[in-house]
């Protein structure tokens, strides 16, 4: 097997690099591991590299080195290749959907660790013509996300940070969506809300568990709709509670498993695939089951993967 590893160069406030680089070298040569490092050039060039190296018949490991950015586009890249295992070294600010592995990144940074991990297969939604393994979403907190890379770029400002921020900006504008609600091809359904998640993992922007039932390779999307039903002040103090995956205790929050959102607005609005945005009027979110193979590290220990996860 091949073994490249994807390095961002910018990932981490620009310390990726630095941090992972000698860590792989070092391992590869006192292993004699056939390898290679791509280090990435620009936004995109991920993809690209990896789409042209997927074709091949030869089994290919692909190491994500960076943040959840660079884990997007190593799917988008390899997806529909069947030669191909993804691994996450989480090295960005936010690390969102590696968090399924634990709460510690150290065990994550261990190259050997990496390199001797069984792969699993997992879940991914459908957008158009881009995946995501994590989560999709439009409205309120799509706009936030759109909003937080310019604050992740100021010093010190971790990738938590900056989604809190961005959705306070966010909540002095508008706060209210009028969409028409799609699940699993019935009928549409009018609702204001605050925002619409279609979900295959728990958390997103940063550490908020947005869809704190969510599971990676169980063939179901987690929606949750939260409706537009408070004053701005009274949204503000929903920030909390959201983060730590309350909210699926409010009235206002419409939750069901699925296999399809599609979403319809008059305006155009806010699309989030994987931190990936763009402003349309509609939206659809599908979930493709047993998608991608993804690498579980030599070590990961834990109850969720034991009940949840079945090795490949």
């Amino acid at each position: 097997m091949k073994h490249i590893f994807i390095i961002n160069p910018t990932a981490g406030k620009g310390r990726c690099l630095d941090i992972i680089k000698p860590k792989i070298e070092k391992y590869c040569k006192e292993n004699s591991l056939d390898s290679e490092i791509y280090v990435t050039k620009a936004q995109g060039d991920a993809m690209e590299y990896v789409r042209k190296t997927a074709a091949t018949d030869e089994q290919i490991r692909f190491y994500a080195c960076g943040g959840d950015g660079t884990l997007y586009e190593v799917v988008n890249g390899s997806y529909g290749y069947k030669n191909v295992e993804i691994a996450i070294i989480p090295l960005g600010s936010g690390n969102d959907f590696a968090r399924i592995f634990g709460q510690d990144r150290e065990p994550l940074l261990d190259i050997g660790n990496q390199v001797k991990g069984d792969t699993v297969y997992f879940d991914l939604i459908k957008c158009g013509d881009r995946y995501a393994i994590n989560q999709c979403s439009m409205g309120l907190d799509a706009e936030v996300c759109a909003k937080q890379a310019a604050y992740k770029k100021i010093p010190f400002v971790s990738g938590e940070a900056a989604y809190v921020f961005s959705a306070v900006f966010c909540l002095i504008g508008k706060i209210k969506n009028e969409f028409e609600i799609s699940i699993d091809d019935g009928p549409y359904e009018k609702h204001k809300v605050l925002f619409a998640l279609f979900a295959n993992s728990k958390w997103y922007g940063g550490g908020f568990m947005g869809a704190p039932k969510a599971v990676p390779n169980d063939g179901l999307a987690d929606s949750v709709i939260v409706k537009k039903d408070v004053t701005r002040l009274k949204a503000v103090t929903l920030i909390s509670p959201y983060k730590k995956g309350k909210h699926l205790e409010w009235d206002r929050t419409l939750f069901r498993n699925c296999k399809k959102m599609k979403i319809r607005s008059k305006k155009p609005a806010a699309i989030n695939v994987d931190g990936e945005c763009e402003y349309n009027t509609y939206a659809e979110f599908e979930l493709i089951e047993n998608a991608v193979k993804i690498v579980v590290p030599k070590g990961i220990k834990s109850e969720y993967f034991e009940k949840n996860l079945a090795t490949v």
